[in-house]
C-alpha cells in the first residue's frame, strides 16, 4: 500500500506543479484574480505533497528504543502539516486576494489564456483525482468495507489528503471559470473577486477536515466500535477465557493497531505453561482473523 501511495503522491505533485505554472503566468496575462487564487492553490498542494512524501517514507522507520511502536504516527503528523498548508497559503492568498480584487477590480483580459489553462489544468487534476479514488476503491474493496467508510476510517492520511486536495481543486478551477465567464459577459469584475473568495472557503472547509481528522489520531484514536466487539468475541469464545474485562485498541498507523486486553481466565488455566499457551494461541487468532492488530498485549485480571 505504501509503494502504491507513494505512486499517487508523486502524480499529483508532478500535475500540481505544472499548473501551479500555468495558473500563475495565464493570472498575470489575463489579470484574472481567481486564477491566481487557484495558483496560490496549486502552490500549496505542490508543498502539501512534499509533507505527504515525507510522511510516507518516515514512517517505514522500524521501531526502535525511543520508539518502540514505530513512526507509524508521523503520518498523521505531516497530513496535518498539510492541512496547515492549505488553510494558510491557500486559502489565504485566496481571500485575500478576492478581497482586493473586489474593492479595487481589474478587467479581466485574455481570456482565452485563462480559459487554456483552466481546461488543461482540470484535465491533470483530474488524471490525478481519478488516481487517489481508485486505490481508495480498491483498498476498500480488499478491506470489504464501503468506500465512504474506509475513506473516513480506514484510508492512508498521504491518499485521503490527494483525494480532499484534488476534489477541491476541481471545484475551485470550476469557480474560476464561473468568476472569469461573468466577469467577462456582465463587465462586473466583481464576479472574479467573489471566485476567489469562494475559492478561499472552500480550501478553508477542505483544511478543517483533514486537519480534525489528523489531530484525532495524534491524540489518540481507537478502532470502531464494531470491530472491538468483534476481537473481544473472538477473544472471548477462546476456550479458557471467562469473560474480557477490558479491551483497549489505539491506532498507531492505517495499518497498525494496539490492543491491551484484560481477560479472566477459567480456574484450570492457572499455571505459567498454560497461560503462555493461551495467550499464544489468542495471539494468532487475533491477528490471522485482524491483519490491521500488530501488537496485542493480555492481561490476566479477575473479573
Amino acid at each position: 500500500m505504501a509503494d502504491e501511495s507513494e505512486g499517487t503522491v508523486l502524480l499529483a505533485g508532478a500535475a500540481n506543479l505544472a499548473i501551479a505554472v500555468a495558473k500563475c503566468i495565464a493570472g498575470l496575462l489575463s489579470g484574472s484574480t481567481a486564477l491566481l487564487a487557484e495558483a496560490a492553490h496549486s502552490v500549496a498542494d505542490t508543498l502539501n505533497q512534499v509533507f505527504l512524501m515525507t510522511a510516507i517514507r518516515r514512517s517505514r522507520k522500524p521501531a526502535d528504543g525511543n520508539h518502540p511502536f514505530g513512526y507509524g504516527m508521523e503520518r498523521y503528523f505531516w497530513a496535518l502539516l498539510a492541512a496547515v498548508a492549505i488553510f494558510v497559503l491557500g486559502a489565504g492568498f485566496s481571500i485575500v486576494e478576492g478581497v482586493r480584487a473586489i474593492v479595487h477590480p481589474e478587467p479581466v483580459a485574455m481570456l482565452l489564456v485563462a480559459y487554456g489553462v483552466l481546461v488543461v489544468s482540470f484535465v491533470f487534476e483530474g488524471v490525478s483525482w481519478l488516481k487517489a479514488v481508485r486505490q481508495l476503491h480498491r483498498e476498500a474493496a480488499d478491506d470489504g468495507r464501503p468506500a465512504l467508510e474506509h475513506l473516513r476510517e480506514h484510508a492512508e492520511p498521504a491518499v485521503k489528503t490527494v483525494a480532499f486536495e484534488d476534489s477541491a481543486a476541481l471545484i475551485g478551477l470550476l469557480l474560476a471559470a464561473c468568476g472569469v465567464t461573468l466577469s467577462a459577459v456582465t463587465g462586473q469584475e466583481f464576479f472574479d473577486g467573489a471566485a476567489s473568495v469562494a475559492i478561499g472557503i472552500l480550501l478553508i472547509v477542505v483544511a478543517i477536515a483533514l486537519g480534525r481528522d489528523n489531530m484525532a489520531m495524534l491524540v489518540g484514536k481507537a478502532l470502531q466500535d464494531d470491530v472491538e466487539e468483534q476481537i473481544r468475541a473472538e477473544i472471548a469464545g477462546t476456550p479458557g477465557i471467562d469473560a474480557v474485562v477490558e479491551l483497549l485498541s489505539l491506532r498507531l498507523a492505517p495499518d497498525q493497531v494496539l490492543v491491551v486486553v484484560r481477560v479472566d481466565l477459567d480456574d484450570s488455566e492457572t499455571t505459567g505453561a498454560a497461560i503462555e499457551q493461551l495467550a499464544d494461541q489468542i495471539d494468532t487468532q487475533v491477528r490471522r482473523e485482524f491483519p490491521t492488530v500488530r501488537h496485542l498485549f493480555l492481561d490476566p485480571t479477575p473479573s
